[in-house]
């Protein structure tokens, strides 16, 4: 993880981009964990680990918040869903009073829908907009034309005040309108615009001449 003395968050929409390794997603959960969510993700009411390898990184990071406070907010990773998923059973399974939980998402088990529909389902039940919802890597799930989906479901919550922090490698959800992206490498953290990210490039180049592209590939 490059060293950083601050970085302002003040988008809508904000990206972090970057290779497997970067540190992309470390930053996400130490963000995450200051903000007040469980560090393998869920709301802030979420308390469980089902495995001590989240980083330390949280420890040493300072959130500076703004006056106005978000009454929604949910922490997605995808590779710790299944957990999220797991836990919202146990705890309507413990519960003989009030509303069950799985009726915020949708009122089915998120374990009986593909892993496409539970994440589209988390978005459009249980983000209810004045919220912050930091996503780690989420077109994981997801094929283009979802992740074109996605990004209507994230205009419709921005349009009622939330702010999302994403980590991700699609280009297409990076396309978000005036959305801030910061490229994380071993250099550091630059704020890049979206048409100058790797992200961009390659994916044009290799749509625009595949067969030109495999060629380089395979010499």
């Amino acid at each position: 993880m490059p060293n950083l003395n601050s970085l302002a968050l003040s988008s809508n929409v904000t990206f972090f981009v970057g290779e497997n390794g970067s540190g992309k997603s470390t930053l996400l959960e130490a963000i995450a964990v200051n903000s007040g969510f469980n560090a393998e993700g869920g709301t802030r009411n979420f308390c469980f680990s089902s495995n001590e390898t989240h980083s330390d990184l949280y420890k040493y990071l300072t959130i500076v918040k703004g006056v106005k406070r978000p009454n929604d907010g949910f922490f997605l990773r995808a590779e710790s869903f299944y957990n999220v998923a797991t836990e919202i059973e146990r705890l309507d399974s413990g519960s003989l009073k009030g509303v069950p939980v799985v009726d915020s998402y949708g009122g089915r088990s998120l374990h009986k829908m593909s892993h496409r529909e539970s994440f589209i389902t988390l978005m459009t039940n249980r983000f209810g907009g004045n919220g912050l919802y930091i996503l780690d890597e989420p077109e994981a799930a997801l094929s283009p034309i979802k992740q074109m989906a996605m990004l209507t479901i994230i205009n419709e919550l921005v349009k009622k005040k939330s702010q999302f922090i994403i980590a991700t490698h699609s280009p297409i959800l990076m396309a978000y309108p005036d959305a801030d992206i910061f490229v994380i490498d071993d250099d550091g953290i630059m704020k890049t615009p979206y048409k100058k990210t790797d992200n961009y490039m390659i994916t044009r180049k290799f749509l625009e001449n595949p067969e030109k592209m495999m060629g380089y590939l395979f010499e």
